[in-house]
C-alpha cells in the first residue's frame, strides 16, 4: 500500500503561497538567455554554428513533438500554424534553391520553431513568466552602460572582446551604422542597431505593467525609463515607434479604464481611420503609415519603393515565392535589402507562408484578448503587458526586417505567453495551467499529503468498549435506502364537539 500510494495521478492542485514555488527558470531557458547575451559563433567543419543554434539542435525535435502531442496545456492553433509555416518555407526553398534548402530551412526551423517550442515547454505558469520578465528587464538594463559607451566611441565592447579571443568568434559582425543626432547608433550584441532597439522594447511594458505588485511605482517607472533610454540609443525609428505605440496603449487604458468596451472602441476607431485614409488619400493607408514612421522623407520614399516593388514580386510568384533569388526592382535601387519583415517572408516563401505566419500570430493575440480574467490580478497584468508588447511589434515589423538572434528571441517571447491561453483563473487566480482536455494528468511520484499514522491493532481477546456498536460508514456513491426517521408522537388535545351547521333553517324548525 505504501508503494501504491506514491503512484497517484495528480492534476494541477492549488497550493498556498507558502507552498508555491517561487518560479525558477528551467536550465535550458537560462542557457538560452545567456546565449542571447553572449553571441558566440563556433566553426564545426565547414559550418558556422551559433550558440543558439547549437542549443536548439538538442531541444527542437523533442519540444516540438511534445507540443504537437498536446503536453503543454493542449494543442493550440498557433502551434499547428507555425509548424505549417516552417514546413512551407522548407518546401519553397526546395522548389527555388534546392542546394540551400537544408541549411537555410534547418536554420529557420531551429531559430523560429525551436525557440517558440522551447518557451511553450518551460514557461508554463505565472511564476515562470514572472521570472522570465524579471530576467529580460535585467538583461536590458545591464546593456545600458555598454550602449552609452558605444554611442560615444562607436565600439561594441562585447563583440570586440569575443573576436579578440583566438578560439572564438562573435556570431554577429561589427558594423558601422552611421551617426544620428550626433551619436553613434549602437548594436551592443546584435547584428544591427534596430535589432537592439527591438530587443529593448520588449522590456518596456513588462517593467511598467507586468511588475506591478512586485516593484513599487517608482521602481517600475525607473525600469521602464531605462529601457526607453536603451531604445533611444539605437536611434531607430522602428524601435521608437514600438515604444510610442506601447505608451499610447497604456494611456488609452488609463483614460478609459471605466469603459468596459474600451478595446472594441479603439479597434473601431482604427478601422474607421483606415477607411478614411483609403478613401480620402491618393495613397494606400499602409503607404501613408510607412511614410510617417521614419526619421526622414528620403527613408520614407525608399521604403515606399521597396513595398511597391516587393508586392510586384509577390504577385509574380504567389505560391512558392522567389526563395533566395534576387528580386525584381529598378536599376537605381542598388541595395537588395527589404525593410519589412512581413513583406520579405511573403516574397521569399510565398503567400501560403504569410497566411500561416500571420494566422498563428492573430490566433494568439485575438484569442488571448477575448479571454476574461479578473481585472487587477497578476494574470490580467501579465496578459496586458504581453499583448501591448506584441501589438507594438506588429506595426514595427512593417518597417524593419529581423534575422539572427532577434529572429529567435521574438518567437521565444511570443511562445512564452501561450500558457495564458489555457490558464484557468477560476481554479487558480495565480495562473496555474489546466490539464489539457482528453489527457490524463502526468504521473507524480510523491504524496500529496503525508500518510496517516497507523494505529496499533487491538488484542484478540480484548474486552469491547462500552457503548453503542459503531456502524460501518456507507460509500459515498452507494445506493442505500434512507434510514427511517423516528418522530416523537405529539400530544393531541381532546376533541371538541363540532358546532352546528349554519343553514337558513333554525335547529328547532322542522323543514317539513
Amino acid at each position: 500500500m505504501a508503494i501504491a500510494e506514491t503512484f497517484v495521478r495528480q492534476g494541477p492542485t492549488r497550493a498556498t503561497e507558502k507552498d508555491r514555488p517561487r518560479g525558477r527558470l528551467h536550465w535550458t531557458v537560462l542557457v538560452y538567455l545567456v546565449a542571447v547575451m553572449v553571441p558566440i559563433g563556433l566553426h564545426i567543419g565547414p559550418l558556422k554554428v551559433t550558440d543558439i543554434k547549437l542549443l536548439m539542435l538538442f531541444t527542437t525535435i523533442p519540444t516540438t513533438f511534445r507540443m504537437l502531442r498536446g503536453d503543454y496545456g493542449g494543442r493550440l492553433p498557433s502551434d499547428i500554424l507555425y509548424v505549417l509555416y516552417v514546413a512551407w518555407a522548407v518546401i519553397s526553398l526546395l522548389v527555388n534553391n534546392p542546394g540551400q534548402a537544408v541549411s537555410l530551412g534547418g536554420s529557420t526551423m531551429l531559430l523560429f520553431l525551436g525557440s517558440y517550442a522551447l518557451a511553450r515547454a518551460h514557461i508554463r505558469s505565472i511564476a515562470d513568466f514572472t521570472a522570465l520578465a524579471k530576467a529580460v528587464v535585467l538583461m536590458v538594463v545591464l546593456t545600458l552602460p555598454l550602449g552609452i559607451l558605444e554611442s560615444i566611441t562607436g565600439v561594441p565592447i562585447i563583440l570586440r572582446t569575443i573576436d579578440n579571443i583566438s578560439v572564438l568568434n562573435a556570431s554577429t559582425s561589427i558594423i558601422d551604422a552611421g551617426w544620428r543626432l550626433g551619436l553613434h547608433r549602437v548594436q551592443v550584441i546584435f547584428a544591427h542597431p534596430i535589432h537592439y532597439g527591438l530587443f529593448c522594447t520588449i522590456a518596456f511594458s513588462l517593467a511598467f505593467i507586468g511588475m506591478e505588485g512586485i516593484y513599487n511605482r517608482s521602481q517600475r517607472f525607473a525600469l521602464s525609463a531605462l529601457s526607453a533610454v536603451c531604445v533611444f540609443l539605437s536611434l531607430s525609428s522602428g524601435a521608437l515607434l514600438a515604444i510610442l505605440l506601447q505608451v499610447l496603449l497604456i494611456g488609452w487604458a488609463a483614460v478609459f479604464r471605466n469603459v468596459r468596451a474600451r478595446w472594441w472602441l479603439l479597434t473601431g476607431l482604427f478601422v474607421l481611420a483606415y477607411v478614411v485614409v483609403e478613401v480620402l488619400s491618393n495613397r494606400s493607408a499602409i503607404k501613408v503609415f510607412m511614410s510617417y514612421a521614419t526619421f526622414s522623407a528620403g527613408t520614407a520614399y525608399w521604403r515606399l519603393l521597396i513595398f511597391q516593388w516587393g508586392m510586384f514580386n509577390v504577385m509574380q510568384n504567389p505560391v512558392f515565392g522567389i526563395g533566395l533569388h534576387d528580386w525584381i526592382r529598378p536599376a537605381f535601387m542598388h541595395s537588395d535589402s527589404v525593410d519589412n519583415f512581413w513583406l520579405l517572408e511573403t516574397m521569399r516563401y510565398g503567400v501560403p507562408a504569410f497566411v500561416f505566419l500571420v494566422s498563428g500570430y492573430l490566433a494568439a493575440i485575438v484569442g488571448l484578448g477575448l479571454r476574461t480574467f479578473e481585472e487587477g490580478s497578476a494574470l490580467w497584468r501579465m496578459r496586458r503587458a504581453w499583448m501591448f508588447t506584441f501589438v507594438g511589434l506588429t506595426f514595427t515589423l512593417i518597417t524593419v526586417d529581423v534575422w539572427g538572434t532577434v529572429y529567435s528571441f521574438i518567437p521565444f517571447m511570443f511562445g512564452a505567453g501561450m500558457w495564458m491561453m489555457t490558464a484557468d483563473p477560476e481554479a487558480d487566480p495565480d495562473g496555474t495551467v489546466a490539464a489539457p482536455a482528453g489527457r490524463a494528468p502526468a504521473l507524480s511520484f510523491r504524496r500529496d499529503r503525508p500518510a496517516p499514522a497507523k494505529t496499533p491493532a487491538a488484542p484478540v481477546f480484548a474486552r469491547p468498549a462500552q457503548g453503542p456498536t459503531p456502524q460501518p460508514k456507507a460509500h459515498l456513491f452507494a445506493r442505500t435506502p434512507p434510514a427511517p426517521v423516528l418522530r416523537a408522537r405529539a400530544h393531541r388535545p381532546p376533541e371538541r364537539p363540532k358546532p352546528p351547521s349554519l343553514t337558513r333553517f333554525r335547529p328547532t324548525d322542522d323543514p317539513s
